[in-house]
Order: structure tokens, then sequence, then C-alpha cells
């Protein structure tokens, strides 16, 4: 089999640039379009569903879709991982699902922001479900064949990481672009209205992505580097065996924390920056692509270490100072002392070294437990280790959805809810931290 060359390793990493673009804009945007605060109702937002508590009067409309979303993306990525360990394309198990599945979530990511009644009305509950769930089934039929080549493009420990850390930076600056959006529409609004503003640049923005994530599709032969037999279990049968592996188990349960709490920050920030610190929207933007831009500089750092010490120590510390950056955002604003902005860029600082770590080593840990397995078992079974992960944490990521959009409206108008929301991150990136201590890396990287 050949070997990677780091020109083709960076056309691979493309992909991830262009679907992080669509992750992006969901996870970033849709409760700030479908729930927005008082300064982007006084900006223009249009209500397009019923607010509140509504649905069993403990779960908004947006939280209980997303969350509904997120479990159907989890159900459907043993089925898609299965599917694709499975394929026997000549043109290899993973490639063709790129292929076909770019397309439908560049649609589907746009569509989710297209409201077809201009008010608010269950007709718009109804399109942002169907829509929802559409853009749901294909990042996972995009992803799960994109993250199991991880493994199977890196022959040993080395590639992997390098590999690692080529799409997590591709990754981090996909999400950047995400965060960019309000200085686009921002420019466009005075033209045509602030809603028509966002969906034009939530398109323009897809077209980009859906260039981005073929690349990989025409520059990757996956038969010249990739040796492997289709597996012939089911997808149930492979689920249980990958969770059979403890070191797995150990790793997911912690990664679960992670992506809740994660998720919990990330959707919060812009109500974060606008509710808390009070400045402009736009200043959302700011913060990230400057959290994002230091993040860079532990890029090279992470990634010489981490073969020094493990995989396992940057990723424990990376949890505790998120832990307590997430901590430091429940105490934001007016009562501090120090300008608003200010203390913006200082949780910029902080989080910034545990981005670049959580983008980079997860992945490699997953490759590295998953190249061990194979070793074990002699079962190729690499898209389900990818999915099985990804089933867990989406599992979470549909708490934490439900978990913001319910704590955000304590004490409605005050920002108290937001506090709370990053309090509660805060604990749960300790938690995660805490089960990691049991992962025995040495016992993984021996069986490789």
């Amino acid at each position: 089999m050949k070997k990677l060359s780091t020109g083709k390793m960076w056309l691979f990493a493309v992909g991830q640039l262009g679907w992080s673009m669509m992750s992006g804009l969901i996870s970033n945007w849709l409760v700030y379009f479908y729930q927005p605060d008082a300064v982007a109702q006084e900006a223009g937002q249009t209500i397009f569903v019923p607010q509140g508590l509504v649905v069993l009067g403990i779960f908004t409309v947006v939280g209980g879709i997303t969350a509904l979303g997120r479990v159907f993306d989890a159900v459907t990525d043993p089925w898609i991982a299965s599917l694709s360990d499975k394929c026997k394309s000549p043109r290899g198990r993973r490639i063709p699902f790129l292929k076909w599945a770019a397309l439908p979530l560049a649609l589907t990511t746009v569509l989710v922001f297209c409201a077809p009644v201009g008010h608010n009305s269950i007709l718009n509950v109804i399109w942002l479900f169907v829509f929802v769930m559409g853009y749901y089934l294909s990042i996972t039929a995009y992803c799960t064949p994109y993250n199991a080549l991880i493994p199977e493009l890196g022959h040993d420990q080395t590639e992997r990481l390098n590999i690692s850390t080529a799409i997590s930076l591709t990754f981090i600056v996909g999400t950047a672009f995400a965060y960019v959006a309000p200085v686009i529409w921002g420019a466009l609004e005075g033209g045509m209205g602030r809603v028509p503003a966002m969906r034009v640049t939530f398109a323009v923005m897809a077209v980009i992505a859906f260039i981005c994530m073929l690349v990989p599709v025409f520059a990757i032969n996956e038969k010249e580097y990739v040796q492997a037999q289709p597996s012939e279990d089911s997808a149930i049968s492979s689920l249980i065996k990958t969770f059979k592996n403890k070191d797995f188990r150990i790793f997911v349960g912690s990664d679960i924390f992670y992506w809740v709490a994660l998720t919990m920050f990330q959707t919060g920030l812009p109500f974060f920056v606008t509710s808390l610190l009070q400045l402009e929207e736009s200043m959302s933007t700011v913060y990230f692509v400057s959290m994002t831009a230091l993040s860079l500089v532990f890029y090279v750092p992470v990634n010489l270490i981490s073969k020094r010490v493990g995989k396992k120590k940057m990723v424990l510390t990376a949890f505790f100072i998120f832990a307590a950056a997430f901590l430091y955002t429940a105490f934001i604003g007016s009562g501090l002392g120090i300008s608003p902005v200010v203390q913006g860029f200082i949780l910029v600082v902080a989080a910034a070294f545990p981005m670049a770590v959580f983008g980079i080593l997860p992945q490699a840990m997953v490759a590295d437990v998953s190249l061990s397995d194979s070793k074990r078992t002699g079962e190729n079974r690499e898209g389900m280790f990818y999915a099985a992960r990804t089933f867990a944490f989406k599992l979470g990521q549909s708490v934490s959805m439900l978990l913001f959009t319910a704590l955000a409206t304590i004490g409605a108008g005050s920002g108290l809810g937001y506090r709370v929301v990053a309090a509660t991150a805060s604990g749960l990136a300790l938690a995660g931290g805490v089960i990691l201590i049991f992962y025995n890396e040495r016992k993984v990287n021996e069986g490789q």
C-alpha cells in the first residue's frame, strides 16, 4: 500500500473544512436564528416558531427538534458505518459515501434556515423538523466514512497523528468561517433585510463547503492506500463488539461529557457576548476567530509534546483548563471591574490551548483503539469505531441542546440562564477529565 504524501494528506483534510463549515452554521446559528434574544429581535430578527417552554412545558421547540435530530443522528451512525464497512464498491469502502453525501449536506444545511412562512407558524415547526433530520442524516453519511479513513490512510501512529493534526486545522478553520457569518450578513442586511441577508450568507458558505467536500473524492484513490476486507457483521453485531472494548468505553464516556460541555458553550457564545458582556453580536466573530488563530500557535507543540508524554496526559490537562475557562464565563460581565472587551479576550486566551488539544488528539485516540482492536480480533471495523463514538456523543449533544435551551430561559432577560449554562458546562468538563483518568493508554499502544 502507498504512503499518503503530505500534499494528499492536506487534500484529504479539505473535506473536513467543508463539512465543518456546515456543522458550524447549525451548531452556532440555528438556536440564534430560531430562538433569538432581545438584541437579535431589535435588529430585525423574525420569530418563526413558538418561543418559551412549550414542549411538555419543559423544552423549547428548537431544543426539542435539535435534540431529536441528535438522537436520530446517533441512531443512524451505526447503520451508515455498517454500510460503509461492508461496501464493496471498486472505488473503496468510504469515498463513494463522501461523493453522494456532499450535495444533500450542503442543501439541507441551507434549507434548515429557510422557513416558508414569514411569521410564527406551525408550518415552520414542521419545516424545521424535516430539514434538521435531513441535515443530520446527510452529515452522518459524509462524516462517518470520512473519519474511518483516518486509521486506514495512516499506517502508523505518526501518520495518524499528522492526519489528525491536519484535519483538526481544517476543522477549526471551517468552524471559524461559520463564525464569520455575522460580519457577512451585517454587510448585506442594509440592502435586503436581516433574514434574507442571513440566508444568502448561509447559501454562499454552503456552495464553498460543497466544493471542499468533493476535493478528497477526486484527489484520493482509496484503493491505492487502503487494504481492508469488507466486514460481514450486521450493524448491531458490529456495534456490540465495538463497545466490548473496555478502553474504548472509557474514552467514549469521557468524550460524551466533553461534547455536552462544548456544545453548550459554543451555542451560548453569541449570547455570552451580547447578553453578559453587552457587546455587539459581531464581537462573537472577533473572539472566535482570535481563539482559533491563537490555538493554531499550539498545534505544532501539541503534536510534538503528545508524542513524548502521550495523548492521555495532554487531553486531561485540556479538560481541566476548559473547566476553569467555562467557570470563568459564568461570572463575566460588568461586576468584574474589567472592560467587557478585555474579559472576552481573557476567555480567548484561556480556551486556545484546550481547543488545539481536543482538535487533534481525540480522533487520533480513536484511530489507536480501532487499530489495536483490529490487530487483536482480525476484524476491520474502523467505520464502526468512529460511528460508535459519534453514536454516544451525539446522544450527549441531544441532552446539551435540551439543557441549553431550557437553562437559558432562567431569569429571562437578566442573563442568569446563560451564567447557569456556563457553570454547568464547567462541571461537565471536569467530569469528563475524571473519567479519562481510567483510560489505559499503554495497553492500547502496545496492542498496535
